[in-house]
């Protein structure tokens, strides 16, 4: 059968093919509709016997009324039974029993979050859905402890000071996260914040971030260190190389932001930048008027805030988080070589790159920023992606660059590449 619309309205009835719950359901139904014939049928019939066998004078109306009554009874015991199985069955099947709740030590925070709510209006007729289920990474059934540990908090009151260990909870696969109805920890100092576009590119105050969880507490300590292949004193906006990047090259994979935009004809409006580190290209872009979103996570520093004290719009996830974004909505993503973090199997790299894919509208560009290929295998894996999805080479350099220690060499990949239209 197709889909049936009635027009009520303003709005739209649909009757849609039968669920494997519905039509479990519509079948009991019609056993329990055949069964109380049966019974019924049944009753009057033995007493019509009785009667018959010991005359008129023992007829006890009261009895057959008793008896059937009685039956009624088990029938509706039995279809209430049956019902909650099948509450059960549809539980199951969408996946609302991922983690126990029985558990002796679970959170009385995390038991009343991941507790379902009936629709006020009961079942919803487009989506099939009976409740609201609350979204937790299934994961997390692997690390209940540390979530029940992350959930044990006082409601209404403060947040505990466990950022570190959130981000633990993620980067072992419970993402997303549980809400939790306490308030966040507060910079006990407020910094100055400058206004943009000021801000894109002035020190940002060591006050404006909580350090807590963190080997180093001030900005300059950080830019001391090496985080990654792309954040070597990355939050130095004033004598490193950081306020350089993407206007000025320092080789012949490092691309211009005004050479790649002239690619696309003056189309980007909106962008993606995988492992932003700092966000330089969102302030670099934010310039040109370019929208960018930079994918953050506080490894070893505070990236968050850093990017979002400069005025741009840092996103918390880690790469294996579906990204959140619709179908075909961005004009451009960007990555630079932590695109190959977490990717040591060919088909991780393949979920990831078909979900920028997915993202990156028809005539886009996916600008992969020094990838470096660790591996022949990688390099194999990567070109085959490349040429599944049919992307047009505007620009594609491979050259040489120094790895994170500095002592050699590696292998890396630029390039600028156009979404075709798929029909």
């Amino acid at each position: 059968m197709g889909s049936v619309s009635l027009k009520i309205g303003d709005g739209t009835a649909r009757f849609q093919r039968a669920t494997i719950c519905s039509s479990a359901l519509n079948i009991l139904m019609l056993l329990s509709v055949v069964a109380t014939n049966i019974f019924a049928l049944y009753a009057f019939t033995y007493s019509k016997s009785q009667n018959e066998g010991q005359g008129l004078l023992h007829h006890h109306p009261h009895n057959n009324v008793q008896l059937l009554s009685e039956q009624v009874s088990i029938i509706l015991r039995e279809i209430d039974s049956s019902q909650k199985k099948l509450a059960k069955m549809e539980k199951e099947l969408l996946g609302y029993e991922s983690l126990d709740l029985s558990r002796p030590n679970m959170a009385s925070e995390l038991k009343i979050f991941l507790d379902r709510h009936p629709l006020p209006l009961g079942k919803d007729s487009r989506t099939g859905i009976t409740e609201m289920v609350a979204s937790v990474g299934h994961s997390c059934e692997k690390s209940a402890d540390l979530l029940s540990q992350y959930m044990a908090y006082k409601p209404h009151g403060p947040c505990p000071d466990d950022w570190s260990l959130a981000q633990k909870l993620i980067l072992r696969g419970c993402e997303p996260l549980p809400r939790r109805r306490c308030f966040a920890k507060p910079i006990p100092k407020l910094g100055t914040l400058k206004p943009l576009p000021a801000s894109l590119w002035k020190p940002v105050s060591n006050k404006t971030v909580n350090w807590s969880g963190l080997g180093c507490k001030s900005f300059e300590c950080v830019n001391t260190k090496k985080i990654t292949r792309e954040c070597a004193g990355c939050f130095d906006l004033v004598s490193s190389y950081e306020p350089q990047k993407f206007v000025k090259a320092r080789g012949k994979n490092d691309f211009l932001i005004d050479d790649v935009l002239a690619m696309a004809g003056g189309s980007v409006r909106i962008g993606f930048d995988i492992g932003g580190g700092s966000g330089t290209f969102a302030a670099r872009m934010a310039e040109r008027n370019v929208t960018v979103i930079t994918n953050t996570l506080n490894i070893d520093a505070p990236f968050s805030e850093f990017i979002a004290a400069r005025g741009l719009f840092p996103l918390y996830l880690s790469l294996d988080h579906r990204f959140p974004f619709y179908d075909n909505a961005l004009d451009l993503v960007h990555a630079s070589s932590l695109l190959d973090l977490g990717t040591a199997k060919v088909e991780k790299l393949e979920f990831l790159m078909f979900d920028i894919d997915r993202i990156l509208r028809a005539g886009g560009l996916f600008w992969l920023d020094n990838f470096y290929y660790t591996s022949e295998e990688k390099k194999r894996t990567l070109t085959r992606l490349i040429e599944l999805f049919g992307y047009k080479k505007l620009k594609w350099v491979i050259g040489e660059k120094a790895n994170v220690s500095g002592s050699s060499k590696s292998e890396v990949l630029s390039a600028v590449l156009q979404k075709p239209i798929r029909v």
